[in-house]
């Protein structure tokens, strides 16, 4: 299930952002992203984020802002400059080359100048400002998950009963094929000059050949307890996004087998409008975990 929470922490020296996002997925995945030197925080992180989800990809950026906008100073030793310049001066007099010391050669001689900055604290020390910030994000990501769950919840049982109404408006019709079939078939007969009673061997034979092979009695039984174990699955405590999914793949071919054994333009609309409702359905069950 898609959601987004964002969670921020103090520690020493500065400030922990985690963001998660979560997108739909068939597998379970997390991917994490923080600075390089906090390898270390990896595992405690993942331990944290562990079971949050059964299906989905969750990814998480973690940022580290510190207090402090500079954390570098320069030293200059000009004692050791003065004496560069000096031993430089001596050489030249030496040499009978007056030599003297550029601001190039200067800067390029060791230990004249130097670059002093804060180390950074230890990943142990950041551990629970890091920790304090995941657990934010993970309760504000949680709380959007829940309010679009309610969304999908109400969408989803509105689709059920939808289907609900037209398995009982298949169901009442159902009854209705075989009487018809008959009606017709006497009917075709009669114009045909071949009249039959309605009583006669041959002619009720056939009404209880066809009869057999349009009964979807079964498929209408199969398909109300799909939808009952569709409603149930929907308030369990348990991750149900897989055999949701499942189940719509059934609710389809039940459906399939109903348009071809009934030999019913009524039947066979409302089995119509039945697939498109479970394929609504099964578009929805995606974003469930």
């Amino acid at each position: 299930m898609t959601g987004f929470g964002r969670g921020e922490a103090t520690g020493p020296g500065g400030r922990c952002t985690v963001e998660l996002s979560s997108v739909n997925r068939k597998q379970a995945d997390i991917d994490l992203r923080m600075p390089r030197d906090w390898q270390a925080l990896e595992a405690g992180v993942r331990q944290l984020l562990a079971g949050t989800l059964s299906r989905g990809r969750l990814h998480g950026v973690m940022t580290y802002e510190t207090a402090v906008e500079a954390t570098s100073t320069l030293r200059v030793d000009d004692a050791l400059a003065k004496e560069y310049a000096a031993y430089l001066a001596q050489l030249g007099t030496a040499l009978g080359s007056p030599m003297v010391m550029t601001p190039e050669a200067l800067l390029r001689a060791p230990g004249v100048f130097n670059v002093e900055g804060r180390e950074p604290a230890p990943p142990e020390v950041l551990q629970p400002m890091v920790h304090s910030a995941v657990t934010a994000a993970l309760s504000a990501w949680d709380e959007a998950r829940t309010r679009e769950g309610a969304h999908l919840f109400a969408d989803l049982t509105s689709r059920l009963e939808t289907l609900r109404q037209l398995l009982d408006q298949i169901a009442g019709e159902a009854p209705k094929v075989a009487p018809l079939h008959r009606a017709a078939l006497h009917r075709r007969l009669e114009e045909a000059g071949l009249p039959l009673p309605l009583d006669d061997e041959r002619l009720l034979k056939e009404i209880a050949l066809f009869a057999d092979k349009c009964d979807i009695s079964e498929e209408i039984s199969r398909l109300g307890g799909h939808l009952t174990e569709f409603q149930r699955l929907m308030t369990s405590d348990t991750p149900a996004g897989r055999p949701l999914d499942f189940l719509t793949q059934e609710m389809h071919r039940e459906l399939n087998t109903m348009g071809a054994k009934a030999n019913h333009a009524a039947i066979q609309h409302r089995v119509v409008a039945g697939k498109t409702e479970v394929e609504r359905l099964r578009e929805q069950v995606q974003n469930v975990e």
